[in-house]
């Protein structure tokens, strides 16, 4: 029998990538600000499908290939950011 952990890790990674094709889909700033969100949270708890270390930190911290997904969506989500800053008009304050 899997542990429930393991569920709840592949839930996250599936949120994690229909946040990055909504985002990528209809740029805003609500789906930049939800998939940095959840991008943070993979990072936090995919312990359970983490892959091998690849930079290691402390004895009990490090780089994990999962992490790498987090680091995708931050700057998926970072020139979604930009991308809508450059097409909203710039409003006179005057």
């Amino acid at each position: 029998m899997r542990s429930p952990d393991i569920f709840h890790a592949l839930v996250l990674l599936n949120l994690l990538f229909a946040c990055g094709l909504w985002t990528l889909l209809r740029p805003s700033v609500r789906a930049a600000v939800t998939l940095l969100v959840v991008a943070v949270a993979w990072v936090i708890w995919n312990g359970p499908i983490e892959g091998a270390t690849l930079v290691t930190f402390t004895r009990t911290n490090g780089l994990t290939e999962s992490d790498l997904l987090s680091v995708g969506a931050a700057g998926i989500s970072l020139w979604t950011f930009a991308r809508v800053r450059r097409q909203q008009p710039i409003q006179d304050l005057s």
